[in-house]
């Protein structure tokens, strides 16, 4: 087993080319697949990507009390989690589509992390961590890199950054937090269950003391991330309340002009709303004071029209903006 998740410090070992080699892959993989929108391609990129190793191996270093096993294995996932972002960065640029990834289902299913993402990361951590104690139900781990979101969101937070939508980013950079820690407590309890200590021990490995602060101290990151999910989950349920109070407003606004509703959602209390249709469009305007003689004057309006152009209009006014290419 550790043989398995440690991987070896030179960068030209075997273990090390491997982890980066299919890292750099899973990365452009995800990245390709995000600006396709394609989930097919997206999965390929979760089976191929190599960050649950260094993720367990995070766990079990914890359990055998080997300190400087333990921060190499956090510099592995960290320099891997930063070298994916740098990658989503790249194609983000070169992409740069006119909306900003605003219709975008691969990222938008990333940008709203809530309680029973967490839920999920941890049944799926302890069925990874069960599956490394347990030879005989090892085939499991293709399914478990799958159901595991860890690549993917961090391609979409590079994405994100370029063009500058940086709450975006910063809530699909939560998603993979929320799946390296729930990974790293199931791992944890998994491994001090079955007796790994013991197993080391037996086969001449060194181990440390394991304490109960470390444990504490897992517990603790899971409660820390947890806290952020739980306010994620009220605000998506409010999103979902406005957007379904929005829709039939923007579906009036746009028959005066026999334009097309396209989508509608609320990111983050925000109105967005595409619409598509040849000119003359239906003035802005109008649709902001619908949406404020409907109760929803406290929501921003964010309005995607055919040809990339963007009309911002904030809450509490009457006047809305013009944004090119989805940017300020």
């Amino acid at each position: 087993m550790a043989g398995t998740l440690f991987i070896e410090r030179g960068l030209r070992s075997p273990s090390s080319t491997r982890f980066w080699g299919l890292l750099v892959l899973a990365a452009v993989i995800a990245s390709a697949g995000v600006v396709g929108d394609s989930t097919a391609t997206v999965i390929g990129a979760m089976i191929v990507a190599p960050l649950m190793t260094p993720i367990l191996g995070s766990a079990l270093a914890l359990v055998l009390a080997r300190r400087r096993q333990v921060v190499r294995c956090v510099l592995l996932v960290l320099g891997g989690a930063l070298a994916v972002v740098a990658i989503g960065m790249l194609l983000g640029w070169i992409v740069s589509p006119p909306d900003a990834f605003a219709s975008n289902s691969q990222v938008s299913s990333r940008i709203s992390p809530r309680l029973v993402d967490l839920l999920a990361a941890l049944a799926t951590g302890t069925v990874g961590a069960f599956a490394l104690v347990r030879a005989d139900i090892s085939d499991t781990l293709p399914g478990v890199a799958i159901a595991i979101s860890l690549v993917p969101p961090l391609a979409v937070t590079g994405m994100l950054l370029t063009v500058h939508r940086y709450h975006d980013a910063g809530q699909s950079a939560l998603l993979f937090a929320t799946n390296v820690a729930a990974i790293v407590a199931t791992g944890t309890m998994v491994f001090l269950c079955y007796g790994v200590r013991a197993g080391a021990e037996e086969a001449g490995m060194s181990v440390g003391r394991f304490r109960g602060s470390t444990l504490a101290a897992v517990v603790c990151v899971v409660l820390l991330v947890a806290a952020p999910l739980t306010a994620g989950t009220i605000g998506v349920a409010h999103d979902r309340s406005l957007a379904a109070d929005a829709r039939p407003v923007a579906e009036d606004w746009a028959a005066t002009g026999k334009w097309q509703i396209a989508s509608v959602e609320a990111r983050n209390g925000i109105v967005v709303i595409g619409v598509l249709g040849l000119p003359p469009q239906p003035a802005p305007t109008a649709l902001r004071a619908a949406l404020d003689a409907h109760g929803m004057g406290d929501a921003d309006l964010e309005l995607h029209l055919v040809g990339g152009r963007t009309h911002w209009c904030p809450a509490d006014t009457r006047t809305c903006t013009v944004k090119e290419s989805g940017r300020s």
